[in-house]
């Protein structure tokens, strides 16, 4: 660590550098066109040091892993002299930039102060429309990258300052919604601009070499401090596996992964070698995302409060076999990667459970499913496609109940509002509950799921995306499993239809849908739950 810029110091600009990427996040969620960003808010910005290492992890924590691999990908087609103020960069692509799947697109803008460059402003968002062989661009049925969107390799999106119309001329012929598309582009440059007018406001004012040498002791801080974290857990092995319900292709297969975690000495290893072959349909993972997986439990496990840099791999070591679910070989598709990252953590989260027995926890409901609606009617032109993420339920713990209706994990997403939903969409929320029952019996319960029932306004073709249908969260330490998750044309109707959880059809007026997310599973014996707890249970209408 440099020695010639104090603590106190590295602090100060730690909370400045964390400080900006709020400001970034709150100009780019105030101007996105499209509900992913002003309403589902998945998006992300950060500031990087001048290798592209992250320096405080954003909010959406399974993005800060694949900036250094962008900013070194870019370095390596144009040389890292060959940047210059004013460059703004782009890109798409899950396997020559390391992004998570063909709808996230990526912004890469240099930081120069006095000739030198200093840092990058970054931001990761998900766009309304793509391209590829569904509307929205996340086909859970694809087979293979290019049916998911039009892809970008890491490309030029200006060039000291001059605007490439070329790119947006590409992404405005691809995308069936260019104005929200390119709305939101526009919204994550700007906020990239601001960190990067904000980074230079910091180096004007401390002096840039004392800059320079606070962020490189920010991300070797961050290191030695995972270091000494990782020394507290006791040596040994574990193992763990899951399973997918299907790839979205073969409803018959599941996917298993499988994991083995090594602590030795202050270092943890983990072995994803024994996964399956990589699937037809697009539940394959990047890199990347495996690491933030890893991280994310490893925060969560052993000391929230640890910060997260790219120093940490010093002491945190992941195998993966390429052609596996979790490093495919391209062109596999990637676009339903987030219940694959969902069933990995709760792998992860079981097979620590006798490392970390106090922070124990039982498998989650999961990513509860994408919604995509593509209205067809003329009645009424909405803004774009309907997209919405749901929530699940985290599973019971060693110490408390599961949280009920919200996201897990790595999703940081937030539900669409219904009055958002309909006062832009031709649909009606007829219902919008918690379901009863539906978590993990325990000595502490799994958290409940929520469940939703549209009706059709106008035609429109369906796609949804989800996961722990056929095999429902598991319980841990005897506890119960949640209840599975269930996707039901016209309930309750002489016409109802069971659907498969990975889905697309087309619908008419006045159809409707019910989606359930699975609930999380129960910790420990139910024998061993309170009255009290039970009470409160039957008060508060859980069972």
């Amino acid at each position: 660590m440099s020695q010639s810029v104090d603590p106190i110091t590295v602090q100060i600009l730690r909370n400045r550098v964390g400080s900006l990427m709020d400001e970034m996040h709150h100009h780019f969620f105030r101007s996105g066109y499209s509900t992913i960003v002003r309403e589902s808010r998945d998006f992300s910005c950060v500031i990087l040091d001048a290798k592209g290492r992250i320096l405080v992890a954003p909010p959406m924590f399974f993005h800060s892993t694949s900036y250094k691999y962008l900013v070194r990908r870019i370095f390596e087609l144009y040389g890292e002299n060959c940047l210059v103020d004013g460059d703004i960069y782009l890109c798409n692509h899950p396997y020559d930039g390391n992004l998570p799947h063909v709808p996230d697109m990526a912004v890469i803008v240099p930081v120069f102060h006095e000739g030198t460059l200093v840092g990058f402003a970054g931001s990761i968002a998900h766009k309304a429309d793509i391209g590829g062989a569904v509307p929205g661009s996340t086909y859970g049925q694809a087979t293979e990258l290019f049916q998911e969107g039009i892809v970008f390799p890491p490309i030029r999106y200006y060039r000291a300052g001059v605007h490439n119309m070329d790119v947006e001329r590409m992404i405005r012929a691809n995308s069936r919604l260019p104005e929200l598309t390119l709305g939101d582009l526009h919204g994550q440059v700007g906020a990239c601009e601001i960190g990067r007018d904000r980074l230079r406001q910091v180096c004007a004012e401390f002096g840039l070499g004392t800059v320079q040498e606070a962020l490189v002791a920010m991300v070797e801080a961050a290191g030695v401090e995972f270091r000494h974290a990782l020394s507290r857990l006791p040596n040994g092995t574990t193992e763990a596996e899951s399973f997918l319900d299907s790839d979205g292709i073969d409803f018959s297969k599941p996917i298993r992964m499988h994991v083995r975690v090594t602590v030795k000495d202050g270092e943890v290893e983990f072995d994803f070698t024994g996964s399956d072959p990589q699937g037809r349909g697009p539940v394959n993972i990047r890199l990347a995302l495996v690491e933030a997986c890893c991280f994310q439990v490893l925060i969560g496990l052993i000391d929230p409060n640890l910060r997260y840099s790219d120093a940490a791999f010093d002491a945190v070591h992941i195998k993966t076999i390429r052609g596996t679910v979790l490093d495919p070989h391209p062109p596999a598709p990637c676009s339903s990667y987030m219940k694959t990252c969902m069933t990995v953590i709760d792998m992860l989260l079981e097979a620590f459970g006798p490392v970390v027995p106090d922070r124990a926890a039982a498998y989650s409901g999961g990513s509860g499913g994408g919604l995509t609606i593509d209205w067809r009617g003329t009645k009424r032109i909405p803004r774009g496609n309907q997209y919405e993420i749901y929530g699940s339920a985290y599973g019971g713990s060693a110490s408390q109940d599961g949280a009920s209706g919200t996201t897990v994990h790595l999703s940081n997403i937030y539900v669409t509002p219904i009055e958002i939903v309909e006062t832009e969409f031709p649909c009606r929320v007829t219902r919008y509950e918690l379901i009863p029952g539906s978590g993990g019996d325990g000595k502490f319960r799994g958290g409940l799921a929520m469940r939703r029932i549209y009706e059709l306004l106008e035609p429109a073709m369906v796609i949804f995306r989800g996961d722990r249908a056929q095999r429902p969260p598991r319980g841990v330490a005897g506890g119960k499993p949640g209840r599975g998750s269930r996707f039901v044309l016209n309930p309750g109707t002489p016409n109802e239809k069971e659907m498969p959880i990975t889905t697309r059809v087309d619908l008419e007026a006045g159809e409707t849908m019910l989606m359930e997310a699975a609930g999380g599973g129960g910790f420990g014996d139910p024998a061993e739950r309170t009255a009290a707890a039970r009470a409160r249970d039957e008060q508060e209408g859980y069972v």
